[in-house]
């Protein structure tokens, strides 16, 4: 009799439980990949998700979609990957065939499925199961920790993409947290002339500067909009928010006024009001931005790939798999960049 397969992953069983559980390793399904987990990054999903507070993605969950890894088994005619491969998730899992998808716009997939946000597969597990098709090979230069910052940075990347070229442009990113900072290698390789960032914390708001923000601003600061505005010496072409509460948003349009575009790039937890006739008569545009397409994650490589790409001043913790709910504990926090959830099959 031949021994089950088991692994170890984890679940968010009910809001800030986080729990390791053992289980027979997953048939795999017709299209599919066994990869095995080097790294999972943890996000602001993560953190709205684990208190039950995210928009669409409600406990019991499987996290983990920032996951890097090596492919250890296919499925029959699986050919985009073969054993052995490094590989990323997109975890847009899009179903091909409906208006968006045929349009070029398949990270709106009107079917998807998100991995590691509520799919049956996550990527904070010894190995899981996911769509071939949807895994990206990673340079074999790579280490773990450049390749756990490609989903992420695709994130800004597809977000300046819609805003379009930001060549000689004023940019105000409110937020220092992982995709404000990764918000800011996009927009200065998009071209911006100026950039301005905020942040509560003094730590992110140093890493911002040393990262090529051109000034930062204590987001607890009164007038917010108007010290970021003077900063830049102008009201701001484009502002990325990347907290996106309400009140970052009322802020972000007033320093976008007049004619100016807000990106809603964080993940907001709940709905909104604006002022709609401010909206209305000084022209603001407000973009929301979802996630990212294949291109995005091309140009998130090749960034990375770059000689001025410094990983290692965004990962700021790792905890081994059997201690992730430590993890959860320290991205509710606050205070880290990157969280990284590790393999710990080679400790001891």
């Amino acid at each position: 009799m031949t021994e089950e397969l088991t692994r170890r992953r984890v679940i968010v069983t009910s809001p800030d439980i986080v729990e390791v559980i053992t289980e027979a390793v997953p048939p795999l399904k017709a299209g599919e990949a066994l990869v095995e987990m080097s790294v999972s990054g943890m996000c602001g999903s993560d953190k709205a998700g684990v208190h039950g507070e995210h928009a669409f993605m409600k406990p019991p969950y499987y996290p983990g979609h920032e996951v890097v890894g090596v492919v250890v088994a296919i499925a029959d005619g699986v050919d985009a990957v073969e054993v052995g491969d490094r590989v990323t998730i997109e975890p847009t899992l899009v179903c091909g065939h409906c208006k968006p998808c045929l349009n070029q716009k398949e990270n709106l997939c009107e079917n998807l499925e998100f991995f590691g946000c509520g799919y049956r597969e996550g990527g904070m597990a010894d190995v899981f199961s996911a769509p071939a098709a949807r895994l990206h090979k990673i340079p074999k230069s790579f280490s773990d920790h450049q390749a756990a910052l490609i989903e992420p940075l695709a994130t800004p990347v597809h977000a300046v993409r819609l805003v379009g070229d930001l060549t000689g442009k004023a940019v105000a990113i409110l937020g220092a947290g992982t995709i404000g900072l990764l918000t800011l290698i996009a927009v200065r390789r998009a071209g911006a002339a100026k950039v301005v960032s905020t942040d509560m914390l003094q730590s992110k708001r140093d890493l911002a500067l040393a990262l090529g923000a051109d000034a930062v601003v204590d987001a607890g600061v009164e007038d917010l909009a108007g010290v970021v505005r003077a900063e830049l010496g102008e009201s701001a072409d484009v502002v990325f928010d990347c907290v996106s509460y309400e009140a970052t948003l009322r802020e972000a349009i007033k320093i976008a006024i007049k004619g100016g575009t807000v990106v809603v790039l964080g993940g907001p937890r709940r709905s909104a009001t604006v002022d709609l006739p401010v909206v209305q008569e000084y022209q603001i545009r407000v973009q929301g931005a979802a996630t990212y397409r294949w291109e995005d994650f091309d140009d998130a490589i090749e960034i990375i790939g770059g000689d001025d790409f410094d990983a290692e001043r965004f990962i700021t913790a790792t905890f081994p798999l059997p201690r992730a709910a430590e993890a959860f504990a320290a991205i509710a926090a606050g205070g880290e960049v990157k969280i990284l959830v590790v393999a710990d099959r080679n400790e001891g």
